[in-house]
């Protein structure tokens, strides 16, 4: 199970990481839920689609490096990954510490497969508490 979570989770950021709309909205489920770094509560893979479609138009999205801190089964039929994120701004070969984030997925299984309930990017500033975003950003630097 942990390594389809993993999977599934490689696959929406992989296609984030590609600009994808449609890879990003087509492993959710039916109603499945994506909230974004801004607070954006987006329902179901149309919803999901045509957010991201404008915004990958629009705006010159960074890419993630990500890191996978847990996976946890819920069950023989759901699942839930925990992991961290930071961005490289275009134009740019270091993560920017300002937009770093906690991600969370909510799998569950379904008769065709795995598939995204819920996908939460939560920025991840630790107001008061830089050591904790400079550890972090080393974190995902080795990644680089």
């Amino acid at each position: 199970m942990n390594t389809e979570v993993q999977n599934l989770y490689n696959k929406l950021i992989d296609a984030w990481n590609r600009r994808d709309a449609q890879g990003m909205s087509d492993p959710f489920a039916e109603h499945g839920v994506q909230i974004g770094f801004d607070g954006s509560k987006l329902i179901g893979k149309e919803e999901i689609f045509s957010h991201l479609f404008t915004i990958f138009e629009n705006h010159p999205t960074a890419p993630f490096i990500t890191k996978v801190k847990e996976i946890r089964s819920l069950g023989t039929d759901a699942a839930i990954l925990y992991a961290i994120a930071g961005m490289i701004p275009p134009g740019k070969s270091d993560i920017e510490p300002a937009v770093n984030a906690h991600q969370t997925l909510v799998a569950v299984k379904k008769d065709n497969g795995w598939q995204v309930e819920l996908f939460q990017n939560t920025p991840a500033q630790f107001h008061g508490r830089p050591e904790l975003v400079e550890k972090m950003t080393e974190e995902l630097r080795e990644l680089l």
